[in-house]
């Protein structure tokens, strides 16, 4: 019988995915590798856009790495 105060746990599954999620950290920590004004896109130096285009690859990692353990 099951407790209604303690819903069924799902069991926990690791798997390699998840290493997919340090990439992010390491590619925005290593700050001399964009502390650069150019190449520009769009009016804005490469430091710039080079961390918003990861903030959107991060969410995409995110998504990715939680669809394939779900």
């Amino acid at each position: 019988m099951m407790d209604s105060k303690h819903p069924e746990e799902r069991p926990t599954r690791v798997t390699g995915w998840r290493w997919l999620l340090l990439v992010p950290f390491v590619a925005t920590l290593w700050v001399p590798f964009y502390n650069t004004r150019f190449p520009q896109f769009v009016g804005l130096p490469f430091f710039y856009w080079y961390q918003l285009l990861w903030v959107l690859l991060t969410g995409a990692i995110v998504f990715v790495v939680y669809r394939l353990e779900n």
